[in-house]
């Protein structure tokens, strides 16, 4: 394999809390290690347009504490063709740069997959999602920030939710996946959480009318995954229609859910593997995400971070089922 004097490095897809920090660690452990790093801005479409400036060490100061990514990031639709790869690789090879840190979700990942397999570049991946529904990793970097604002929001709207002796269906993030959702509700003490891994959404709303409204419970917490069938409308109209003696609200978080100051776990996380992500490149790994898993640092294939559902403990359902009573 050829000698790795470069590395370039970009944010994709979704932003989530301790992008910077990971960007951060990558720079730096790279540096520290001889290597030159090139900032490629707004993730594949910035490597296509060539919007690509060399890092030091000062770039990354003071930003561990800031949401958002400093890289700016975008969803590439030209990155998605044969024609946008080959400028990407032609941009790469103009500037120097011998592999790629990606710091992104699924579809990043799996960008980053087809991109080495193509072009033999070696791409190393950092579970950058606030969904956390890579496999291979316990935690994604943004999630544990994402969960937090999460269970603030929903504080809040208890207070009214109690006031005013009303259901509340709080839609949050996750895609198709459910760990946003469920483990919000634990912390927050919702009394529900409707979840795409759990394919009774009807009966849980069945199961959840049946026993937890009751006059013991003056309000009522559902949370519900963002879903384009059904979502927080979803679940709001059908009681309303089926009963209408209940006086139900609907809170979208949206947005919100992405921003915000990382928390001490995301900074940690994304310190983490920014450094892995350099230890695997001077180890000689290629295509792999770099996970945590029992505290330790791993290595996943591409191929297996971005496979199926990962799989949501049936545990925290019932947990949540026990705890909501």
């Amino acid at each position: 394999m050829a000698k790795i004097n470069c590395i370039g490095i970009l944010t994709s897809g979704g932003d989530a809390p301790g992008m910077n920090a990971a960007i951060r660690a990558v720079t730096r452990a790279a540096i520290a290690n001889g290597f030159r790093v090139m900032a490629i801005y707004r993730g594949y479409e910035g490597l296509i347009n060539d919007e690509i400036v060399e890092f030091t060490t000062e770039n990354v100061s003071n930003i561990i504490q800031r949401g958002g990514t400093i890289l700016k990031t975008a969803r590439s639709r030209e990155f998605e063709t044969v024609e946008g790869r080959q400028k990407a690789y032609e941009n790469m090879q103009k500037r120097g740069i011998d592999a790629l840190v990606v710091i992104g979700g699924n579809g990043s990942l799996t960008g980053a997959r087809i991109f080495a397999q193509e072009h033999d570049v070696p791409c190393i991946g950092l579970p950058g999602t606030i969904d956390n529904d890579l496999n291979g990793t316990d935690l994604t970097i943004g999630y544990d920030t994402t969960l937090n604002t999460i269970m603030e929001c929903v504080d809040k709207i208890r207070d009214t939710a109690t006031s005013h002796e009303r259901i509340f269906f709080v839609e949050v993030m996750g895609r198709d996946a459910g760990f946003l959702a469920q483990n919000s509700a634990l912390a927050s003490g919702a009394e529900c959480a409707i979840i795409p891994e759990d394919s009774t959404g009807a009966d849980q709303l069945e199961q959840f009318i049946g026993r937890g409204i009751r006059k013991s419970k003056s309000s009522s917490i559902v949370i519900v995954s963002e879903s384009p069938k059904c979502g927080a409308m979803y679940y709001a109209e059908r009681v309303k229609q089926e009963y209408p003696e209940y006086d139900v609200r609907v809170s979208i978080l949206g947005h919100l859910q992405r921003g915000g100051r990382p928390s001490a776990c995301d900074r940690i996380l994304a310190s983490r593997l920014g450094v892995g992500a350099i230890n695997a490149i001077l180890e000689g790994q290629r295509n792999v995400m770099i996970g945590i898993r029992n505290d330790e640092v791993v290595y996943v294939p591409f191929t297996n971070a971005v496979k199926s559902n990962k799989e949501l403990k049936k545990e925290l359902i019932n947990n949540l089922d026990v705890l909501s009573i």
